[in-house]
């Protein structure tokens, strides 16, 4: 297994080469069947049931490539999360299911006539009950802070009072890349922000981990991990994907 590459090819041919126990942290924004054609990828795999037949057997070979302390991370939104927990939870199993991670943004269109969707889920499941889980925390505003420190002036302050409160599973604090003139912007449909996967990489690995995104996209997740010093594996089956991630991973 050559780690810190890019792979163009179909993810699924790439998993049946990858050793069993071997990747620590599989993140993916995989496919959400919206039935639209991106610029950069076509986003329909049919029916439900369609996309639940083509998805088993990769989510079969990523539980075999994960390591025993190992989690996956998979993103998408209304359409397809049900039948996909459902799915994850017959192959890794319902003890363990982790969270169902809600990530709020701002940004994009509007409708009129229903609720403007503003959310995608991610779905968190760990390999065994002995998985890596490092708390991330949520910082203080400047107000709460200074009461708190006011509160506990001449005590002992733990570290857990300087940082902040830990996180819970509804994120609304990571807004989404849709303006050109963000830094991040790479000119790639569905861009994910490098906070959002941050936080998902700090969390469930470690340093010299092996993190993997076998829907790399636009490639936040390699560039992530190569910043914290994790070893990474991308894989698209878009060649404008893999120029777009071995660019920003070129930079750093």
């Amino acid at each position: 297994m050559e780690i810190n590459k890019l792979y163009c090819m179909d993810n699924l041919e790439l998993l049946k080469t990858l050793p069993s126990e071997s990747i620590d942290l599989i993140y993916c924004d995989v496919l959400y069947n919206t039935g639209k054609k991106f610029k950069d990828y076509d986003d329909n795999l049919g029916t439900p049931q369609e996309a639940i037949e083509w998805y088993e057997p990769r989510l079969i070979e990523m539980k075999r490539v994960l390591k025993n302390t190992g989690s996956i991370y998979l993103q998408c939104d209304c359409r397809l999360v049900h039948y996909l927990k459902i799915e994850m939870d017959n192959i890794l199993g319902m003890n363990n299911f982790r969270n169902e991670i809600i990530w709020c943004y701002n940004g994009g269109g509007t409708t009129k006539k229903q609720w403007t969707k503003k959310h995608d889920l991610i779905l968190f499941y760990s390999k065994t009950n002995n998985f890596i889980f490092n708390t991330q925390y949520q910082p203080y505003n400047e107000n709460s802070a200074k009461r708190l420190m006011s509160k506990h002036k001449g005590k002992d302050k733990s570290d857990r009072l300087l940082i902040g409160t830990p996180m819970t599973d509804w994120w609304n604090d990571i807004k989404c890349i849709v303006n050109p003139q963000n830094k991040e912007y790479v000119k790639y449909d569905t861009q994910k922000p490098k906070a959002l996967l941050e936080r998902i990489i700090k969390a469930s690995s470690n340093e010299g981990d092996i993190v993997a995104d076998f829907f790399c996209g636009s490639g936040t997740t390699c560039v992530v991990a190569k910043e914290l010093g994790r070893k990474y594996i991308g894989c698209d089956i878009n060649p404008r994907a893999i120029e777009i991630t071995n660019g920003r991973l070129n930079e750093i």
